[in-house]
């Protein structure tokens, strides 16, 4: 297949300051968990991106001074030659498919806690972060901002010698340039203060000493927060955004606008529950009518009509993306070859976000279990290692785990019978896209179910058997297949089981009329009656996502969460505006507080602090603190169990109490994955049944194979590990 001549336009290079962008596909400074610390993970996960079509890919915020270090997250650096070695790797190998590498210069101020430096950030004024709270800036004297700009122009020059083409003044999210242009930050009454130019003025003269030093080598862009979405208190694109975008214009060759701040920087990287592709649209498009430079978007752009759309009307120069890019790397390689349908669309949960915001490495991506794997265990999204042997597979549940396994497993050319008692692959998926909100989230069952039809199509010998009888230890036994995978999920338990007692609680039956479990709420077989209490004990997206369904549909719904709710929402980006939504629906919640005891009608619950803050020594048998005298009673008409989950492992148990009979059935391995093996986020689901088919051969490859890290060598001062003049194959 070749390039539908209707997206064309999309591949035409345009030039940016003293560079050229080979097309108008663009990956944004996006994090990943491999700042400067991790040089072969960096550079792995980078240079893919420029091997499957994006012309330009950056790192993530990029750090300039020990004064704006984010520690417990991870950024890049550019703090010495140490720095600019470990970065090094990145740039040589985008280059060597043509792409170009950027950088984004970073100074947090007070955003940045610097728990690791211990420095003191300097701002325009001094201020208590919104984002960190406990963190305070200095305020910055006329010395201070001469000081802090020499900053930005040293660390470019560190980029330009670790061979990078694009360099950042970053000033969205809320971060120093746009502190001192917006008025919520800057409450300076200097030529630094007061007037939009005033404001303006740390920013312009901070691109002006930056092209002064690498501009005849580098492509200057800045980030630009072009509305915080605070109104008049802040920066608004009608008012500050655009007049700043004339002011700025001749010292830039690259506008990268966005909209929103740090506090709330979902409404930037906005989640599909409450966002689709292109949401910023409304305001960037204003940009190009007065910018003069190159302008590019974001705004989760998977289709190329979209991107081709927004292209044609001027409303952007090149297609930013971020989340795109982690979902398939190879998004611009597949339009160009007429492979559309094959592209991993992004399906917008934020979960890429999460791993950053939790402070840990790497990055996952629920559609691409590739995702962070590049350079660690030598994984390509569109590459496999073909079979070692003639094995053949049965795998019990189509979920996302073991639709992700089959797939895998026939890309490598085995032989796979994918076999699920449902009607369609994606187990609990499919009920989980009917939510307010999770629609977009059925692109990954989509993606495994078109790609298993082709590679069936390939191979006659496979097949995928749906809507068929639950599967036996006698049927798996006498099946035929030479390896065996289980993935039959899990299920929310039905007897109010839970993390906080780790014991059901007394009363709480799901086989009676007025308790349902999320499933049961799913198959619409029970009555639901009008006031619905939802007993919570799940920190995701359950709960709150049932709440809000069920209030749209008229319930009066109040949640009892004995354990803070939704809380890993925080790190998807979702929380402000679920916390807005169920306050628009008047969905009630009783925070910190469980349940002791259920009746029909009554569900008896309690303080979860309520047994008092001394503890003594009781003896056996006893308290340590006095007896919870906070129990008290709230009246339902239905009651709905969130409290947790179990695996339906019992297939796999069986299997393996008649070990004994898998050799004479000629069956060499049973294995278990996804919820089967423990429930957990479907990104990590999906890695597992990926994992397992990438290592199918191995001796036992229910247990992953160790994986390389990147680690600094005791008594020396650099990173030891990784030399970018070697040739390492991602």
């Amino acid at each position: 297949m070749a390039l539908d001549p209707k997206y064309a336009p999309l591949f035409e290079p345009i030039k940016i300051g003293p560079k050229i962008l080979r097309n108008r596909f663009y990956q944004v400074p996006h994090c990943i968990g491999a700042g400067s610390d991790r040089p072969g993970f960096q550079a792995a996960h980078r240079s893919l991106k420029a091997e499957g079509g994006w012309a330009g890919i950056n790192t993530e915020y990029c750090s300039i001074h020990p004064e704006s270090d984010d520690t417990h997250r991870l950024s890049a650096r550019l703090w010495d030659d140490g720095d600019v070695h470990n970065l090094r790797a990145m740039t040589d190998h985008i280059h060597k498919y043509g792409s170009l590498a950027g950088v984004e210069m970073w100074y947090g101020s007070s955003h940045a806690p610097n728990m690791e430096s211990r420095c003191t950030p300097r701002g325009p004024s001094q201020y208590n972060s919104e984002f960190e709270n406990l963190t305070y800036c200095k305020e910055m004297d006329l010395d201070d901002i001469t000081h802090v700009q020499q900053y930005y122009v040293e660390a470019a020059l560190r980029a330009r010698d670790a061979g990078f083409d694009i360099v950042y003044v970053y000033g969205a999210h809320s971060y120093l340039p746009l502190q001192f242009l917006s008025p919520y930050y800057n409450k300076r009454k200097d030529k630094y203060g007061g007037s939009l130019e005033n404001r303006a003025r740390f920013w312009i003269e901070t691109l002006e000493k930056v092209g002064k030093a690498v501009g005849n080598d580098c492509a200057i862009a800045t980030r630009f927060a072009i509305d915080t979405l605070y109104g008049p208190s802040s920066i608004e694109i009608e008012e500050d955004g655009l007049h700043f975008i004339e002011l700025a214009d001749p010292l830039v060759d690259l506008w990268d606008v966005n909209i929103g701040d740090i506090a709330e920087w979902g409404e930037d990287a906005g989640p599909s529950r409450f966002y689709r592709q292109g949401h910023q649209l409304p305001w960037t498009i204003h940009v190009k009518r007065i910018a003069k430079k190159p302008v590019l978007g974001v705004g989760r752009f998977t289709d190329p009509e979209k991107m081709m759309e927004i292209v044609r009307s001027g409303a952007a120069d090149i297609i930013g993306a971020a989340r795109p890019s982690i979902a398939d790397p190879f998004l611009p390689n597949k339009i160009l070859e007429g492979r559309v349908d094959d592209i991993r669309v992004c399906i917008g949960c934020n979960v890429c976000i999460s791993r950053w915001e939790i402070g840990g490495p790497p990055m996952i991506c629920t559609q691409n279990a590739t995702a962070g794997e590049e350079y660690r265990r030598g994984w390509h999204p569109e590459r496999f290692p073909k079979k070692t042997s003639d094995d053949s597979i049965l795998i019990v549940g189509a979920g996302p785990s073991g639709s992700e396994c089959a797939r895998v497993l026939m890309e490598r050319g085995y032989t796979v019978h994918l076999y699920d008692t449902s009607e369609k692959i994606g187990g609990h998926l499919n009920d989980i896209i009917t939510l307010p909100g999770l629609g977009e989230w059925g692109y990954h069952r989509d993606y495994r179910e078109s790609q298993l039809a082709k590679l069936i199509k390939k191979n006659k010998h496979s097949q995928l058997s749906l809507g068929q009888n639950p599967m036996t230890v006698e049927n798996v036994l006498k099946y035929g297949a030479d390896k065996i995978v289980i993935a039959t999920g899990s299920s929310w338990n039905t007897d109010g089981n839970n993390g906080l007692t780790h014991d059901s609680i007394p009363g709480i039956d799901a086989s009676n009329n007025w308790t349902l479990t999320p499933e049961q709420v799913f198959s619409g077989k029970k009555k639901i009656g009008k006031r619905v209490v939802i007993l919570n004990a799940d920190t995701y997206f359950m709960s709150p996502s049932i709440a809000e369904q069920l209030a749209k549909n008229g319930h009066e719904v109040t949640i009892v969460s004995g354990v803070h709710l939704a809380n890993y929402m925080h790190f998807t980006l979702e929380y402000s505006n679920m916390r807005r939504r169920l306050h628009e629906l008047h969905v009630q919640e009783l925070n910190d507080v469980f349940a002791s005891r259920a009746e029909e009608g009554h569900l008896e619950i309690f303080d979860t602090y309520g047994d008092g803050s001394t503890r003594i020594y009781a003896g056996p048998g006893k308290l340590p603190r006095r007896e919870n005298d906070t129990h008290r009673s709230i009246e339902f008409d239905s009651l709905i169990v969130v409290t947790g989950r179990h695996s339906n492992d019992s297939l796999y148990r069986e299997l393996k109490t008649q070990q004994g009979d898998w050799s004479a059935n000629g069956i060499k391995g049973v294995y278990i994955i996804g919820d089967a093996e423990a429930p957990r986020l479907i990104a990590d689901a999906t890695f597992t049944g990926h994992r397992l088919a990438r290592e199918i051969e191995e001796t036992n490859p229910q247990f992953p194979l160790p994986y390389k890290r990147e680690v600094a060598i005791y008594g020396a001062q650099r990173m030891q590990n990784f030399n970018p003049l070697i040739e390492y194959k991602f």
